[in-house]
């Protein structure tokens, strides 16, 4: 085997001559000189078709590629630049990276690969690079590895939620593929005008092969959905219906709350001040799943419904809110009817909204009921995406962090680059 043809595959790449190699023990550091074969010269940067030409560009430029042990690599050749009939004067390809980046193929991937399985101290500090070149590799890498890769075949069942991402009010809005499990699209946004972009994106066509659609039934979701989705079955997360009545609940404990308050300024003593504090003490009591109560805490609701029978009230709506999704369709039909009958004469003004909002999405809640379709996955999906953003604090854009997600959820994390 000729020298050169070793140090190809050494370095790691394909297509290439490597003419020369210098090794710098002062610097620590290893400069290759390479050059494209004849297959790979004069095809744009950007789509890789053949093209005329332009000029010889600025001159050499270097890539860093992976250390040679103490040592760090760097791949040297001309960039010339060619004319592409749709993207215009750019530079050249070259075999050995990707267009408008200055690290190889290799470098990239490998430093992708770590910021998804390891820290943000552990990819710079073994790699050498500045996070927000992290974040840049890893945005490059993702658009990268998604292109060409029809995301959307066999499309059928999504589930659609926002998170947020920074402060200020920053959301993603995140869409999951519930057959495979997987992180399909992400879009900075949390209004109509984000969702409308992942229905372009899908197409006309495969909106309307949607069969299933989940939500928190937010209108900016619903909305869109009706419109662009027109044969898909809306179902709305149990989750956050049984949430609407747990805020319900929660009001009412801060109405007793406040009501034990004002008694006790009006009549300064012991019982009324007891009660107002013991009431603020039982939140995470009332929170909780009968089944997941300690003995405290099934204690104070013993207290509860003693003291405040309207407060217990409160708690056992919500229990039986909950009930409606733990048992099969018709029965949890049957229970809904019960339970909208028995919130909207509660006398409860929290109660009776909440029967309302029931009333406006019953639709989709009974279609709930009917596919056992929740926004499960895609909380799970987010309560990952929040770990990846405090390893991502400090890119740069949400690009780098989206890209991120999709390497991580999206199952396109790359290998590690191997000889041979």
């Amino acid at each position: 085997m000729r020298n050169a043809r070793i140090w190809a595959s050494m370095l790691g790449v394909s297509g290439t001559v490597v003419e020369q190699v210098e090794l710098n023990e002062e610097t620590a550091t290893l400069v290759a000189s390479v050059r494209p074969r004849r297959g790979h010269t004069d095809l744009c940067g950007v789509c890789k078709l053949r093209c005329p030409r332009f000029d010889r560009g600025a001159g050499r430029r270097r890539w860093r590629s992976l250390d040679f042990g103490l040592f760090k690599v760097f791949l040297e050749a001309d960039a010339p630049r060619v004319r592409c009939a749709e993207h215009g004067v750019v530079v050249a390809s070259v075999p050995w990276a990707r267009h408008d980046a200055g690290h190889t193929f290799a470098f990239d991937d490998t430093v992708a690969w770590l910021a998804v399985k390891t820290s943000k101290t552990a990819v710079t500090s073994l790699m050498g690079v500045a996070w927000r070149t992290v974040g840049s590799i890893v945005a490059r890498v993702s658009t990268d590895a998604t292109k060409g890769i029809d995301r959307f075949a066999d499309l059928r069942r999504i589930g659609i939620d926002e998170i947020s991402y920074k402060r200020g009010k920053r959301f993603l809005t995140v869409v999951v593929d519930h057959d495979s499990r997987r992180l399909l699209w992400a879009g900075v946004g949390r209004d109509m005008s984000t969702v409308h972009a992942f229905f372009d994106a899908l197409g006309e066509e495969r909106c309307a092969q949607i069969t299933h659609v989940s939500s928190d039934s937010a209108t900016w979701i619903e909305r869109v959905v009706r419109r662009r989705c027109p044969n898909a079955v809306r179902c709305a997360d149990p989750f956050h219906v049984v949430q609407w009545a747990q805020q319900a609940m929660d009001q009412v404990r801060r109405d007793s709350q406040q009501a034990a308050r004002r008694r006790a300024q009006r009549a300064p003593g012991k019982p009324a001040l007891g009660k107002e504090l013991n009431l603020w003490r039982t939140r995470h009591a009332l929170w909780k799943s009968p089944e997941n109560l300690t003995e405290h805490q099934a204690e104070r609701l013993k207290w509860i419904e003693k003291v405040d029978p309207r407060l217990h009230r409160a708690y056992l709506l919500k229990e039986g809110l909950r009930f409606v999704f733990q048992v099969g369709p018709d029965e949890g039909k049957e229970a809904l009817d019960r339970w909208l009958s028995w919130a909207r004469r509660s006398r409860m003004p929290s109660f009776v909204k909440v029967a309302r909002q029931i009333d406006a999405h019953r639709e989709a809640i009974e279609a709930t009921l009917e596919h056992r379709l929740s926004n499960a996955l895609i909380e799970s999906t987010n309560a990952k995406i929040r770990v990846l953003t405090r390893v991502a604090f400090g890119f740069k854009n949400p690009d780098a962090l989206i890209g991120l997600a999709m390497l991580a959820l999206g199952g396109f994390c790359p290998s590690l680059p191997r000889a041979g």
